[in-house]
C-alpha cells in the first residue's frame, strides 16, 4: 500500500492559503484539511479565556474532543465530534481566540496527534501554520504564503462583506498585525517557513498564477 501524499501549506492569516489549498486538494482528487479550522474549533468549543485554564483542565476538555474528515477538495467536511464544522467558527473574534490558544503546548500537543493520525490515513493538502515545520516535516511538497498585511486586510473585508458581515478595514489591519505578531514570536512552533518549503509571495499575483505555482510545485517534488 502506497505511502498517503501529504502536500503542506503554511503562511500567515488571510493570505489565501484556503482558497488554494482547497483547489490543490481538488486538483489532487485528496481532502484537505485545514488545521486552523481546528485551533478555531477548539476556542470556539471551549470559549472565551480557554486558553488561561490550568493544563489539566484543558486536557480533561480535550480529551472530550475528535476530529474527522470526509470528502476531498473543495467538498471536504471537518467534524467536530461527529458535528460538521461551518462559519460559526469564521468570526474575527473566535479567529483571535484560536491564536491565543494556539500558544498553549498542551493544545497544540493534542491537535498534533490529531493532525499526524489524520496525515498517516490519508493522503492529504494540509494548511496551517506550521505544517512543513512541525507536524508532517518529512512531506515531500511544502509551501509557504505570505502577502502584504494592506494585501490580507482588503482579502479579509471582501470576504467579511461576501458574507453579509460589516467590518472596517483598518480594524481589519490592526487585528492581522497583532496575530502576525502573537504567531510569529510564540515560544511553540512559532510561524516561518520550513527550510525546504517554496516561497510564493502572493502579493502582486493573482490565483491563477498562485495555482499553476503550487501544481508545478507538486510535479517537481
Amino acid at each position: 500500500m502506497a505511502e498517503p501524499l501529504i502536500v503542506t501549506i503554511d503562511g500567515p492569516a488571510g493570505v489565501g492559503k484556503s482558497t488554494m489549498a482547497k483547489r490543490l486538494a481538488g486538483e489532487l482528487a485528496i481532502p484537505y484539511l485545514d488545521t486552523g479550522a481546528m485551533f478555531r474549533a477548539i476556542a470556539w468549543k471551549l470559549g472565551q479565556g480557554a486558553w488561561e485554564w490550568d493544563d489539566p483542565s484543558l486536557e480533561a476538555a480535550l480529551e472530550e474532543f475528535e476530529f474527522a474528515l470526509s470528502g476531498t477538495g473543495p467538498e471536504t467536511v471537518l467534524s467536530l465530534n461527529g458535528t460538521p464544522l461551518g462559519n460559526e467558527i469564521r468570526t474575527e473574534d473566535v479567529g483571535m481566540w484560536a491564536s491565543n490558544v494556539a500558544t498553549r503546548p498542551v493544545v497544540r500537543s493534542f491537535l498534533k496527534r490529531a493532525q499526524q493520525n489524520l496525515g498517516s490515513r490519508f493522503s492529504l493538502v494540509a494548511e496551517g501554520r506550521d505544517m512543513g515545520t512541525v507536524i508532517f516535516p518529512q512531506a515531500p511538497c511544502k509551501f509557504f504564503l505570505d502577502a502584504s498585511v494592506d494585501v490580507r486586510a482588503e482579502r479579509r473585508l471582501l470576504q467579511l462583506q461576501l458574507m453579509g458581515r460589516p467590518a472596517d478595514l483598518d480594524e481589519l489591519k490592526a487585528q492581522i498585525a497583532r496575530r502576525d505578531h502573537q504567531d510569529r514570536n510564540r515560544a511553540v512552533a512559532p510561524l516561518r517557513p520550513a527550510q525546504d518549503a517554496v516561497l510564493v509571495d502572493t502579493s502582486d499575483l493573482d490565483r491563477e498564477q498562485v495555482f499553476s505555482a503550487l501544481l508545478e510545485g507538486v510535479k517537481q517534488g
